[in-house]
């Protein structure tokens, strides 16, 4: 027992000196790639469990949940059908995609772009960025858990914290600073309108959720997945729950998304204009009595 556990302190050990040394360079996992690194890092490797192998194509055995908010101010009748098919994709899916949604396809695109550009900038600029300060409102770093966690997800991040209590614009990175206020206040008004349509799926006023303040704060998380020289050892984003009220997702041209839906995995492939909205776990455990379901995702970024 006695050596069995020194050699598990030792690795513990062993780890963390791999994860300071790392998180030091500030670089993320941009860092190592433009190193020009052909073997994933020990901390980034997945346990084998990590990796199930009951995926499924998404187009295939199921249909995935998407829902046009075409008319949905104009029409009470067209209104009641979005209400009711957000429902029973709320109650069976835990999440669904929406279309006509009111968003330009232009800022969604730009978001995109300009988000991008960050994460390309030259390490030192981005450096003034990462943080391991969570009550900041602008953080950049490589996973939120770094130093904690047993395995790192192969991605850096960006979160800025956009309501009730916005940075101010200088304090935004300069590549997204104009369009993710823009985008912002965009997916704020569409958030409105989403917890208006739950609200009355579940027979309730439009406001009672928001009345409840589900819409009073908006965070904008962004990842960015670089190429990987050993795909097979890791993940972009293990899996997981979102510990929030809802999630807006814009997804990119790669797609990588998949959601567990009756113990196996579906493939979200991307649809263009589309954002995909998660019932998270506040939300869900405020409407357990409803039977809302929580969405368990993860993503293959490579």
């Amino acid at each position: 027992m006695v050596v069995s556990n020194t050699v598990e302190v030792q690795t513990t050990n062993d780890r963390a000196s791999e994860v300071k040394a790392f998180d030091d360079t500030k670089a993320g996992v941009k860092g190592l790639v433009d190193d020009g690194i052909t073997e994933v890092p020990r901390m980034f490797h997945q346990p084998p469990d990590k990796f199930e192998k009951t995926s499924v194509p998404g187009e295939t055995q199921f249909s995935i949940p998407v829902i046009d908010l075409e008319g949905v101010k104009q029409n009470p009748a067209t209104r009641k059908e979005i209400v009711d098919k957000v429902l029973n994709a709320s109650k069976k899916w835990g999440f669904f995609q929406v279309i006509n949604h009111g968003v330009p396809v232009s800022i969604l695109e730009e978001m995109k772009d300009r988000v991008c550009r960050f994460f390309q900038l030259d390490v030192e600029v981005k450096k003034q960025f990462y943080t391991r300060d969570n009550v900041k409102s602008v953080v950049h770093n490589c996973n939120f858990d770094l130093l904690t966690a047993l395995s790192a997800n192969w991605r850096d991040s960006i979160y800025c914290d956009m309501a009730p209590n916005p940075p101010k614009p200088e304090e935004l990175p300069e590549p997204f600073r104009d369009i993710v206020v823009e985008y912002s206040d965009q997916i704020m008004s569409l958030g409105y309108l989403l917890f208006e349509l739950m609200s009355e799926a579940l027979g309730l006023n439009p406001d009672h959720l928001l009345k409840m303040d589900c819409a009073k704060g908006l965070g904008v998380l962004s990842h960015y997945y670089p190429a990987c020289p050993q795909p097979e050892l890791t993940l972009g984003s293990s899996k997981h729950t979102d510990g929030d009220f809802l999630t807006v997702l814009l997804q990119d041209h790669i797609g990588g998304l998949q959601v567990l839906h009756e113990n196996q995995w579906i493939d979200i492939p991307p649809t263009p204009g589309a954002l995909v909205v998660n019932i998270g776990d506040l939300l869900q455990a405020s409407l357990i009595d409803f039977g809302f379901q929580k969405l368990v995702s993860k993503a293959l970024k490579w």
